[in-house]
């Protein structure tokens, strides 16, 4: 009996946020005017679909990162909010749309990621570069940042964003190894690693990626994934607080201690990393002009 109440608390413990993880509630006439914008446009953002707890925050500064390929991923990723389906018909127009609302918002650096598209040829790439040339178009000097998929391996669907080099290119390795066949199905850590090396070697003068804790993993697995990181050549790190998006998803299995995401910070910087955001509400997008 004892063990069995043990085990209760412990559950206990795990589902009740702790007091330094409070997101503000959304309001304010900027954060209505990036919604309408959005809405208007019929754009698709990670803000959204990722039920991202920064976005009141970044909607209030006027800033989103615009989710392209659609709103349903064709992977099934155990953290993620996002749909889960046969990928929806690409829209065309969706460059422009896109390049049209940065300029309404009047953005000087755009964030742009997608779902992933196992279904089509090319993963969705020749998108991507139609995309960064249509936003560059409508937006001299703007910089972007492109949260990109690892194209399942196909190196030769990486060379349409290496011909249209965004400032940042970024690949997301979420965890650690151990616990990525888990976490993430169908992809790899190594392989994603390897998206990294290769954007590097082909000319992207700043990479980045990064990690959710909190889902099991020991704090010498998270310092051994900076060290593969930096291996790889990435500029800008983040590390947040894996938050549960459904009963469906899996668990949170630890709250990280705010002193903790401090010393993953410190620690990557210590060898060679050159900016590491660490905290429990920071994302891989979030204040990501910064990263610039």
């Amino acid at each position: 009996m004892a063990n069995l109440l043990k085990n209760k608390e412990d559950q206990e413990v795990r589902i009740k946020k702790p007091s330094w993880l409070k997101v503000k509630i959304p309001g304010g006439k900027e954060y209505l005017r990036v919604k309408e914008v959005v809405e208007e446009r019929n754009l698709h953002t990670i803000c959204s679909s990722g039920k991202c707890p920064n976005q009141s925050e970044c909607w209030s500064s006027g800033t989103a990162t615009f989710m392209i390929l659609g709103n349903t991923c064709t992977r099934s990723c155990q953290f993620c909010n996002v749909a889960t389906g046969a990928g929806e018909e690409v829209d065309v127009f969706e460059p422009a749309k896109v390049a049209e609302s940065i300029r309404v918002m009047g953005l000087k650096h755009a964030v742009i990621t997608s779902v992933d598209r196992d279904d089509l040829p090319d993963g969705g790439a020749n998108h991507w570069k139609k995309t960064v040339e249509m936003i560059r178009k409508k937006n001299p000097g703007v910089t972007i940042e492109t949260l990109i998929p690892d194209f399942k391996g196909e190196w030769k669907n990486l060379e349409p964003i290496l011909e249209v080099k965004p400032e940042i290119v970024s690949h997301n390795i979420e965890t650690v190894e151990r616990i990525t066949k888990n976490v993430r199905i169908q992809a790899k850590y190594w392989r994603s690693m390897e998206v990294l090396k290769r954007l590097k070697e082909g000319g992207i003068n700043r990479t980045k990626s990064g990690i959710m804790v909190g889902l099991g993993e020991e704090k010498q697995e998270v310092f051994q994934t900076l060290r593969d990181l930096h291996a790889q050549g990435v500029s800008v790190v983040t590390i947040g607080q894996y938050l549960q998006p459904s009963k469906k998803h899996l668990p949170v299995m630890d709250w990280v201690k705010p002193e903790v995401f401090a010393e993953y910070k410190t620690y990557g910087e210590s060898i060679g990393i050159e900016l590491v955001e660490s905290g429990p509400l920071v994302r891989s997008s979030y204040h990501a002009e910064r990263h610039i």
